[in-house]
């Protein structure tokens, strides 16, 4: 009876030592982890947990071999939480994995190997589930690195891309009052050029920016066209590219893997208008200077 029992419990040892889930490797700052596929030795089949805690940051994995799933969660969840979204740009070397999103076991698609080569964006609900990334079983994995930036953001980014009609809908007096207190930049002044990437269906405007009101991190440098301006770009889906003009427009928008993405736009004098309205009914939602 007592061998039975042992080579019983022998026999479990072998299963799970074949599929078994290891304990996550936690960064110093839970923002970004970096790990390697070596550490699993001969268990290819090794599923670790990884644990990311922050707005933004990033994710390496030297040499993939089984798989690991990384679940990205707020320090604080709250209901206001759940409605974000998680978007994740790929490394341009990005090879060696498929991605999926992983809800109580059910798999779904999120990035193939070919796509996280393109550098595709992938965006989805934080309560969608897991990023389940597999290691696609490989001969010599000396090349492979999965790498790839993620960040949390407001669940209006939801979804890869909205469509036409929603992306060029034009802001109303309200929506842009709003925008102006709540967009990641706000800035005036005016289109200089425009290109257009055929590849990621979108166009980017080059800006000459007279008035800059705010920017969450440094999109817009020093050094316009002439003195105390500042320069950078702006990209939008191709249907809404706005025109090379001297019109003086109120730019608002989203900051995006340390893109300027645009939101709300309009000309500084409507926007004027309306502001000015806003403060004599007191409804404008907060203050902007406009002398």
């Amino acid at each position: 009876m007592t061998n039975m029992l042992v080579y019983f419990l022998g026999f479990l040892l072998l299963v799970f030592g074949r599929c078994r889930t290891s304990l996550g490797q936690y960064s110093s700052d839970q923002c970004s982890w970096k790990g390697s596929g070596l550490t699993h030795e001969g268990h290819t089949r090794d599923v670790e947990q990884v644990y990311l805690r922050c707005s933004q940051g990033s994710l390496e994995w030297l040499y993939p071999t089984g798989a690991i799933i990384v679940n990205l969660r707020p320090n604080t969840f709250s209901p206001a939480a759940s409605r974000l979204s998680v978007c994740v740009k790929p490394a341009p070397e990005s090879s060696g994995t498929n991605v999926y999103l992983d809800l109580n076991g059910w798999l779904r698609p999120l990035l193939r190997e070919h796509e996280q080569a393109a550098g595709l964006v992938r965006c989805f609900g934080i309560l969608e589930g897991a990023l389940f990334i597999e290691a696609i079983p490989r001969a010599d994995i000396s090349r492979r690195v999965t790498a790839f930036q993620y960040e949390l953001v407001s669940d209006e980014l939801t979804g890869d891309r909205p469509s036409p009609a929603e992306a060029c809908h034009l802001c109303n007096e309200d929506q842009l009052l709003l925008a102006v207190c709540t967009k990641d930049f706000v800035a005036r002044g005016t289109v200089t050029s425009v290109r257009e990437d055929t590849k990621e269906n979108r166009t980017s405007i080059n800006v000459d920016i007279h008035r800059l009101y705010r920017q969450k991190t440094q999109v817009f440098v020093p050094g316009g066209p002439r003195a105390r301006r500042w320069s950078g770009s702006i990209t939008m889906p191709r249907e809404c590219a706005l025109k090379v003009s001297d019109d003086d427009i109120l730019f608002t928008g989203t900051l995006r893997f340390g893109e300027a993405r645009m939101g709300c736009a309009t000309r500084y004098g409507d926007f004027l208008r309306w502001y000015r309205r806003a403060q004599r009914l007191g409804t404008n939602p907060c203050h902007l200077d406009t002398d």
